[in-house]
């Protein structure tokens, strides 16, 4: 249900008090005999919050630790000389990262830091990461990151970036989590740590700035000359995030006409405006969130928006306001398969099994490989970085792209680098992302597409990860006999954590959160909006069905 305030300004009774949060996140010791205060890594990393004793200081303390270990202990004799540490701009990332150098200088690792305390994007990280190791060594450097992503200001998150980029991967993952539950379960006595300042004074702590070396390799990976030579006005909002201070670089270096419509950094992110669900959300592919950048769409050419670890997108066109993230998407690949030639035709374009289907058609159209992986842009890392698959997207505005030539650009999500994509496709073709995919339409057909998503506990998300095919008795789905049921991705044979069923002109998907505590289902079809609502009805009754017997 679309709470009555979404898409209204935030008012001070929405706003978190900020030195209470600090409080709760020294002060609350985690139980680690509750499930849900334990270390638990989703598909964006370890997240919670300080007043439900989820994500506190005892938590990064024990979750850094088990990082140093697990880097020393996996490769005892190769053990990353660097490490690459930024944080995004909720309250709790700002005192989590201090804790985390604490743990990290106590533990002798050198750590690279944004200068002067400052913030950092999730994809300049995964840029030096890649950078650096392409330089000084496969194994030279890995990476943490300090974000909840788009959740509330509430919220504070934690993820580790392996030496190729991208999010680590389950085994690794799984790894630190049980590492860190112990040293949560001994009270943490065994964790190496020290002091803030005495952090900042190590000899392994060094301050950088992150943002030139990455705004100077943009020209590498789109086309910011055709950008300035159409002379684009564009519009930026990057919703209090960390990519804040990188529009104004480059506009300068590039020579580009971007106005940053908002460039305040605010923990309580009182600028926002209320998202479907009465919380403030940063989510610049919500409507609700986004509702005053779409205000603006006419004093603009193109206009888009970031999340505060600027790893997502949001696209505003004149002809159809915020872009559907899956309409996006479409454009997006149509647009690079015919417009990078240095690029291999063997390449795949790399997708999840929850974004639309009319992604498989443009693929299709094409004659490319489509790869479908599960939920999580950890999925993309590896072909991304071995050059089996030029880009890789998912539904909730999360992707990332090849350079011209060929190579790795980042192996996380990158939202400044699809924002400017979606200027480059404006100025080559003259026509805005919006009019492009209403012409997919026509070429390929109507999708209609939604997402729904309740309240859900860990007994109940432990459910539907285990639902199986046999869950789904019927032979049909809203008329149509169904094709398929997956409990595995057809690009990856990696298990979905969920079930999808598919017919010939629809599909839905049901699955656990992996960043909230709820269920989601997603569904699609090519028939009509009636047809939608009828997949979405008895997607629930086979999800609701599994639970009772859960």
């Amino acid at each position: 249900m679309i709470s009555p305030r979404a898409g209204q300004p935030v008012q001070p009774s929405d706003l978190i008090d900020v030195a209470a949060l600090e409080r709760d996140y020294f002060d609350k010791k985690p139980n680690p005999s509750v499930p849900e205060q334990r270390v638990r890594f989703g598909t964006g990393g370890h997240r919670g919050k300080a007043s439900e004793g989820s994500f506190n200081e005892a938590h990064i303390k024990a979750i850094i630790q088990a990082i140093v270990d697990w880097r020393r202990e996996a490769s005892p004799e190769d053990e990353p000389a660097v490490l690459w540490l930024g944080k995004d701009t909720h309250a709790l990332s700002d005192v989590a990262q201090k804790t985390a150098l604490g743990v990290l200088a106590a533990n002798g690792v050198k750590t690279f830091v944004q200068e002067k305390n400052g913030v950092t994007p999730t994809p300049a990280v995964s840029r030096a990461i890649l950078v650096a190791n392409r330089e000084h060594g496969a194994n030279y450097s890995d990476g943490i990151i300090i974000t909840p992503s788009h959740n509330p200001p509430t919220d504070g998150g934690i993820k580790f970036n392996s030496t190729n980029g991208g999010g680590a991967e389950l085994d690794v993952t799984t790894w630190i989590e049980n590492r860190a539950n112990q040293y949560l379960e001994e009270g943490n006595v065994h964790v190496k740590y020290v002091s803030y300042a005495e952090a900042l004074a190590a000899p392994t702590t060094l301050e950088i700035d992150y943002a030139r070396g990455y705004v100077d390799d943009l020209a590498n990976v789109v086309d910011l000359d055709a950008i300035r030579r159409a002379g684009l006005r564009i519009g930026v909002d990057p919703l209090g995030g960390a990519a804040v201070g990188y529009w104004s670089l480059i506009a300068e270096k590039y020579g580009l006409d971007i106005t940053v419509v908002n460039d305040k950094i605010d923990p309580t992110f009182s600028f926002m405006s209320i998202d479907h669900d009465g919380k403030i959300r940063m989510d610049c592919s919500s409507p609700y969130a986004m509702k005053k950048l779409v205000s603006l769409r006419d004093k603009f050419d193109i206009a888009f928006a970031n999340d505060p670890d600027s790893d997502r997108h949001g696209i505003v066109t004149r002809s159809v306001g915020l872009m559907n993230s899956n309409h996006y998407l479409a454009v997006a690949i149509d647009y690079l398969l015919q417009n990078r030639p240095s690029w291999s035709p063997s390449l795949g374009i790399g997708k999840t099994l929850v974004s639309s289907a009319l992604i498989d058609r443009v693929v299709r159209s094409h004659n490319r490989k489509l790869v479908e992986v599960p939920v999580g842009f950890k999925w993309f890392v590896p072909g991304l970085f071995n050059g089996e698959l030029c880009f890789g997207g998912e539904e909730s505005a999360g992707a990332s792209l090849l350079r011209f030539d060929g190579s790795a650009w980042t192996t996380d999500k990158d939202g400044p680098a699809l924002n400017l994509l979606a200027a480059e496709i404006l100025a080559k073709t003259g026509k805005d992302p919006g009019v492009l995919y209403q012409e997919l339409e026509k070429k390929f057909g109507t999708s209609y597409y939604d997402r729904v998503e309740a309240p859900a506990t860990l007994t109940i998300k432990e459910a539907l990860k285990r639902m199986t095919p046999e869950q789904v008795a019927s032979e049909s789905l809203a008329g149509e006999k169904i094709v398929a049921r997956l409990t595995k991705a057809p690009g990856n044979d990696a298990a979905i954590g969920g079930l999808k069923v598919t017919t010939e002109n629809g599909w839905f998907a049901a699955r656990p959160s992996g960043t909230e505590m709820a269920y989601k289902i997603y569904a699609e079809s090519f028939k009509s909006r009636e047809h939608l609502e009828q997949i979405l009805v008895e997607a629930r009754e086979i999800v609701n069905g599994a639970l009772k017997n859960a």
